[in-house]
């Protein structure tokens, strides 16, 4: 059993901590429980929350040193520094071995503790020049979902935590296991693109223009030769505006939102059926397991085998 600790401070965002709470927390039918979660303080008791009400926390910094993932799920007021007891802890689980994990402005208790120094990482887009200002060592990406070094991962704004926490389920227990997951929640798995495609309003395109028919169309002919021209001229667009209309609303290209996908559908292939890699790679629209076996690493840093060894003979335990 995979061990999640949140630590949580007055006042707490509730939606943050539901992020981790959501996808780390909670027994789904007919899939393993394969992660306990729990919370935690450095002053146990009634801490105050944004929403109004106060929660009741029973565990102080100590249960951070059994955990195998340490979330921080937000850190306001984001200029208020932890205590040096929280620091310590922080530092503490970090050096045992445990995977530390903050939730959009929870990036700043990492970087006071020194977890993000000569590291790239994230936090909300309207925090990201004050994250930058204040810790000049952390190279702040404000545009990117989330950021993984393995044992240090940080997201964007506060919604970004779910992508985090779904990535880190994928990462421990495979696409399978956390595609359930993401059903039950009633959302994708991943999303692609970045934060700032949300930093502005709208273009009028993004509302006129939905995607989302295009998409399932694409999703349901990965096998076929598809290219940016054919998806445009079943858009009825010009390639052009297509490419557009993927950076505005997912913030990547055409062939990148199609490459990502099938990369997805083979991991899922891989991990519930014992089809040879040029099947699956015949399946998902890559030709050949050559093919498969050079995006795969491109884009997962691992091969096809490797990944079907992992998840196919069960899942990983601590990190």
């Amino acid at each position: 059993m995979h061990r999640v600790v949140a630590l949580v401070r007055p006042p707490q965002s509730t939606f943050e901590l539901a992020c981790a709470a959501q996808v780390f927390g909670i027994e789904r039918p007919g899939l393993p429980t394969r992660y306990a979660f729990g919370v935690c303080a450095e002053r146990p008791g009634p801490i105050a929350t944004h929403a109004g009400y106060d929660m009741i926390v029973t565990k102080g910094l100590d249960a951070l040193d059994g955990a195998d993932t340490v979330i921080v799920p937000g850190w306001l007021p984001a200029g208020d520094p932890p205590s040096p007891e929280v620091v310590r802890a922080l530092r503490r689980a970090h050096s045992r071995g445990a995977r530390v994990v903050s939730i959009c402005s929870g990036a700043f208790a990492l970087a006071h503790a020194g977890l993000l120094d000569g590291r790239r990482a994230t936090t909300h887009w309207a925090l990201a020049g004050e994250l930058a200002a204040r810790f000049p060592h952390v190279r702040v990406d404000p545009d990117v979902l989330y950021v993984d070094h393995g044992d240090v991962a940080t997201s964007a704004g506060a919604g970004a935590g779910v992508d985090l926490c779904m990535h880190l389920v994928r990462t421990d227990q495979g696409a399978r296991y956390a595609a359930h997951i993401a059903r039950t929640m009633v959302m994708p798995p991943h999303r692609e693109g970045g934060q700032l495609q949300y930093s502005a309003p709208p273009h009028p395109a993004q509302i006129d223009g939905t995607l989302a028919p295009l998409l399932e169309w694409i999703s349901g002919r990965l096998g076929e030769p598809l290219t940016v021209e054919s998806m445009a001229a079943h858009a009825g667009v010009s390639t052009r505006t297509l490419n557009r209309r993927f950076a505005d609303q997912l913030g990547t290209s055409p062939g990148q939102w199609l490459l990502a996908r099938r990369i997805a559908t083979a991991q899922d292939l891989l991990e519930s059926s014992d089809l040879p890699l040029d099947a699956i790679a015949r399946r998902v629209g890559l030709s050949s397991a050559t093919n498969l076996r050079r995006r795969f690493r491109n884009a997962l840093g691992t091969t096809p085998g490797a990944y079907r060894r992992a998840f196919r003979a069960g899942p990983r335990t601590g990190r």
